[in-house]
């Protein structure tokens, strides 16, 4: 989940402790997984998907994940992997998700499948409209129609970029929104007559939903398979922008009785969208400073990374998960966003091998400059040695 910078290093120190039975990420192996491990161990995921491997269907299995995300991560898998049977795929699949779930989250998937199952039982949904894809009356026709055409070019001409890495684009019509907040107000208004201890989206706000929990998550994998995954392969192609394949969907709310302000923290997501429903309000700018990987994610912002957003309804802003921000104090009226975390499992496996992140780490980028620095200044000067030499 999201977490401040400081809680983010604390929890990380106390993940790096637990190696007993643990992988290093504080998640219990089984005997199986560890079978799985001996028989797998070396192989890696491939960089690109096999676009002509027909998946499994894993549909009729009781998993951790969406099924569907094991369909789309066995076209990463090594060539020699594609032959064995589908039960060694889901071992060896479900040993590599695992490693990124959130501190304790494994112990919490079957309460939390009851959760939702109890929710889908009883909740009486308010716009059966919205949980089903409808673009034509989901977005703007601007919006639809550069992702139909899917090109760098039309992408960018509904894109604003105010900053590095930060893309602005207007996205969602007015009667979507009305729509969404009226569904989420309906979602509040049963919790508390049924007296349901609701989850929170995230261990910062206090207030809002995970849209997933009450029947969006289909809905919204098809946002970011169909509409996000486009833009972010052409923007985001170096932290795995065309491999999304997982997402949490959920509701922020900020104002009065609500929450107030956001703290300062990078998202645990490869592509964050965040898009303002509404309402109306004043306050409450994003305020970001700049992108860091773990090594770096506390060192200080250059001026050029600085950089305050005003939201407006209906309008999106879609950042990397790592890239440094918060949102400031909603001085008064009712804010409500809608976030889509979306994250991709090969690129999490592949990060593992990689020590430098240069191509999207601010921090890496200008201590590589400066290491090329100090290398042309060395060779200048042996370059001067020689020739005073050859001078004498």
């Amino acid at each position: 989940m999201s977490a401040s910078l400081d809680q983010r290093n604390n929890t990380e120190s106390q993940q790096q402790e637990k190696h007993n039975g643990s992988n290093g990420n504080g998640v219990v192996i089984t005997t199986a997984t560890n079978n799985s491990r001996s028989l797998y161990s070396n192989q890696r995921l491939r960089l690109n998907p096999n676009k002509t491997h027909e998946s499994e269907n894993y549909e009729d299995l009781q998993l951790e994940f969406n099924s569907s995300l094991y369909s789309k991560l066995e076209q990463y898998l090594p060539p020699n992997m594609l032959s064995v049977n589908r039960d060694a795929k889901v071992q060896y699949m479900r040993e590599i998700l695992s490693r990124y779930l959130p501190e304790g989250e494994r112990t919490r998937v079957q309460r939390h499948r009851e959760y939702r199952q109890k929710i889908m039982s009883s909740y009486q949904r308010r716009h059966k409209e919205l949980y089903t894809m409808q673009a034509d009356t989901f977005f703007l026709p601007t919006f639809i129609h550069a992702i139909t055409e899917n090109t760098e070019e039309s992408l960018r001409s509904i894109i604003t970029e105010p900053s590095p890495g930060i893309y602005t684009f207007k996205m969602l019509q007015p009667e979507f929104c009305k729509l969404m907040l009226e569904e989420v107000l309906n979602f509040e208004k049963w919790v508390h007559e049924a007296k349901f201890k609701i989850m929170r989206p995230n261990t910062m706000n206090r207030y809002g939903a995970v849209l997933d929990d009450f029947g969006l998550e289909a809905m919204l994998d098809k946002l970011m398979d169909e509409f996000i995954r486009p833009i972010s392969r052409v923007f985001f192609a170096e932290v795995g922008g065309s491999t999304l394949d997982s997402h949490h969907g959920f509701i922020v709310e900020y104002g009065n009785n609500r929450d107030l302000e956001l703290g300062f923290h990078v998202d645990d997501s490869e592509v964050t969208l965040n898009v303002c429903l509404g309402e109306q309000f004043s306050g409450g700018e994003l305020f970001f400073r700049g992108v860091r990987c773990d090594k770096h994610v506390n060192t200080e912002s250059q001026r050029e990374e600085v950089l305050d957003y005003s939201h407006v309804p209906g309008q999106a802003v879609l950042h990397r998960g790592r890239h440094r921000h918060g949102a400031k104090a909603t001085t008064s009226g009712h804010r409500v966003n809608l976030l889509l975390w979306c994250r991709s499992s090969a690129f999490r496996e592949l990060r593992k091998y990689q020590k430098d992140f240069s191509s999207w780490c601010g921090e890496c980028q200008r201590e590589k400059k400066e290491r090329q620095r100090q290398s042309v200044v060395a060779t200048k000067q042996e370059l001067l040695r020689r020739e005073g030499e050859s001078m004498a």
